[in-house]
């Protein structure tokens, strides 16, 4: 079984394409991350888990869901992250998880497909024709991906060296507390109450308020708590095109995968 978390669509698609060449199913996480559902998954074919990374890992709340999650079945245990151009240290946390659930971990694959974090000026947007390269390059490791997972070897990434260790594991909390706060998100008045934001945030960030205006009550988005997994769901999936954050969003382009599917080689 494929299970994915994905934000703006990379990671899902992704996933089922493995999964398609698998003949097997996939499963969406994010519902069972919101609900802190661990429920057993269960599959008699080994568990393929395609995950995005954050800071240079695996997502927080998707590795604790997976901590607690009763994975039945078949005990090998897959990982296919992609990122924005560097996975750092996800395929070596991943398996510690994997091992102290008593599973087999089958290594990783780590694909470059086209980074969505606009919450930042650090990295410079992408040109449509590296976004489509990107996305047709990691479509074509995917029956690479799939036949060794068929065959039942193991997954092969890059060494990871201690230096990477030293500089994530310390610095990653860090900067998730001090770089993802939530006060600077806010909606403009395109925002039409649709709620899509407050339904699709992993970590339940965003309530719908209730207002009044013109005699009617309406809702809108607030998020709550001090920081979270600036995922980028909420921004980039936003159908107005209503949320911004800081000064830093105005202004630049919103990405989803579905806007370019068309550059799968499977959709020419």
């Amino acid at each position: 079984m494929v299970l994915f978390f994905s934000t703006t669509g990379n990671t899902e698609y992704i996933a089922k394409q493995i999964a398609a060449r698998l003949n097997d199913q996939t499963a969406d996480l994010l519902p069972l991350i919101r609900e802190h559902d661990y429920s057993d998954i269960h599959s008699e074919t080994p568990f393929v888990i395609c995950a995005p990374v954050y800071v240079c890992e695996m997502p927080g709340f998707v590795a604790e869901y997976l901590k607690n999650a009763r994975l039945t079945g078949c005990r090998d245990v897959y990982f296919v992250f992609t990122s924005g151009g560097y996975a750092g240290i996800s395929g070596p946390l991943a398996g510690r998880i994997v091992r102290k659930k008593g599973m087999r971990y089958r290594g990783c694959a780590e694909l470059v497909m086209p980074q969505n974090y606009i919450a930042t000026n650090l990295y410079d947007e992408l040109e449509d024709g590296e976004i489509e390269r990107r996305i047709a390059a990691s479509s074509d490791m995917v029956d690479r991906i799939a036949e060794i997972i068929r065959s039942g070897d193991d997954l092969k990434s890059r060494h990871k060296w201690l230096l990477e260790y030293a500089a994530i594991i310390p610095a990653n909390p860090i900067w998730q507390r001090v770089m993802q706060p939530v006060k600077q998100f806010y909606v403009t008045d395109k925002c039409t109450g649709c709620g899509l934001c407050a339904e699709r945030c992993p970590l339940k960030r965003i309530q719908m308020m209730p207002v009044r205006a013109s005699g009617k009550v309406s809702s809108y988005p607030k998020w709550t708590g001090r920081s979270c997994a600036h995922c980028m769901s909420c921004i980039q999936n936003c159908p107005a095109g209503a949320i911004e954050y800081g000064n830093i969003t105005p202004g630049k382009k919103r990405y989803r995968f579905k806007d370019y599917q068309y550059a799968a080689p499977e959709s020419k």
